[in-house]
């Protein structure tokens, strides 16, 4: 069907109004909101996660190919019990403690709920016990954290420590990622898998949540 293709490229454009009329006129004609969902949305962004991890797109573009697709998102949802929703599972992400940046782990968070996964934003300065109670409150399938700075970077060490002592280690994956860390800090903190930017961040969580 030639119109998802269309609202595709619409998507990847960041085209946010055409993405909403195309949305609501395919709800008036009664197609079927998985398929628009699958087929015209999230197909688009797929196209724009590839892009991005080739360094053919960058942060702003994505972030409005991200509204985009949200915008046609928000109109279908009501036409969808949330038991319907196509979901690739279900993330908890948070920058650790004494850490307040959060642009690339916001950007992670839009990237992983436009391939579909269900996000739990933690937000920034977590400690170890934050994230033990979100994975004790969501059971999510993966715990993701973000740290930008080398002084907080050992947080996640204690994270992991402290998911093992709540005896939660076996039944999360976790990864990590942020600008000092690196795929040998991840394997020796006893992390699942590390991610470089939002992209791969992405695919690793498809993999681990499978």
């Amino acid at each position: 069907m030639n119109s998802f293709g269309n609202m595709a490229e619409a998507v990847i454009a960041g085209d946010f109004e055409t993405v909403k009329k195309m949305t609501q006129t395919m709800i008036d004609e009664q197609v079927d909101p998985i398929a628009i969902i699958n087929q015209g949305l999230m197909a688009g962004m797929n196209v724009v996660g590839v892009r991005f991890k080739a360094g053919d797109m960058f942060v702003p573009e994505v972030m409005m190919s991200a509204r985009a697709m949200s915008t046609g998102i928000e109109l279908v949802k009501p036409l969808i019990a949330d038991t319907n929703m196509p979901s690739a599972g279900k993330v908890v992400i948070g920058t650790v403690k004494g850490d307040l940046h959060d642009i690339g782990k916001k950007l992670v968070v839009m990237m992983l709920e436009s391939a579909g996964f269900q996000v739990v934003d933690l937000g920034v300065d977590q400690a170890p016990a934050d994230f033990v109670k979100a994975v004790q409150e969501h059971n999510p399938h993966v715990v993701g954290m973000s740290a930008l700075l080398t002084t907080t970077m050992l947080k996640m060490k204690d994270t992991v420590d402290a998911l093992k002592e709540a005896g939660l280690r076996d039944k999360v994956k976790v990864i990590v990622g942020g600008a000092p860390v690196n795929r040998s800090f991840a394997e020796q903190i006893g992390a699942d898998g590390f991610a470089s930017d939002a992209a791969t961040a992405t695919d690793l969580c498809k993999t681990l949540a499978q």
